[in-house]
């Protein structure tokens, strides 16, 4: 865990980099109030840490469907504007992937996460933390299919 906050103080260190005191950006109060932006540009979030789990679903169409209702748990909670972003982790120490949460409630998030089918089937647990990071984040399900380019 040590690892993971040292992690998150260099992004920010990188995104948020000392010299862009001297020439700030132009503040748009309309989006700051809208993301629910305090002074310092942040928000409330729910971090989940999501972990292997006690029951490994064997391989074979039963795993397969489990998965694909994972990412369509995914879309839906993204669709709905609850999860602003999800990914993959690279499995070390049973690290599997991670969710951000636009809440910072933290009854709301355990609810959306024991809707997922690999925590439902016991093929992964969460761990939820409460977290603070840029309001900007929840424009990630606004740009970010317009960065998948169309197939031929």
């Amino acid at each position: 865990m040590k690892h993971l906050a040292t992690a998150c103080a260099l992004a920010l260190c990188c995104a948020f980099p000392a010299h862009a005191q001297e020439a700030p950006a132009a503040y748009d109060a309309a989006k700051a109030q809208a993301w629910g932006a305090n002074e310092q540009g942040l928000r409330g979030y729910v971090f989940v840490l999501l972990k292997t789990g006690p029951k490994r679903m064997p391989d074979g169409p039963a795993r397969n469907e489990m998965f694909q209702g994972h990412f369509a748990n995914m879309t839906r909670l993204a669709k709905e504007g609850l999860l602003v972003y999800a990914g993959p982790l690279d499995g070390k120490d049973g690290l599997r992937g991670l969710f951000i949460f636009a809440t910072s409630d933290m009854e709301a998030a355990r609810k959306a996460v024991d809707t997922d089918p690999v925590i439902v089937n016991g093929e992964m647990v969460a761990e939820l933390h409460k977290h603070m990071g840029s309001a900007a984040l929840l424009a990630v399900n606004e740009w970010h299919p317009k960065l998948i380019k169309p197939k031929p």
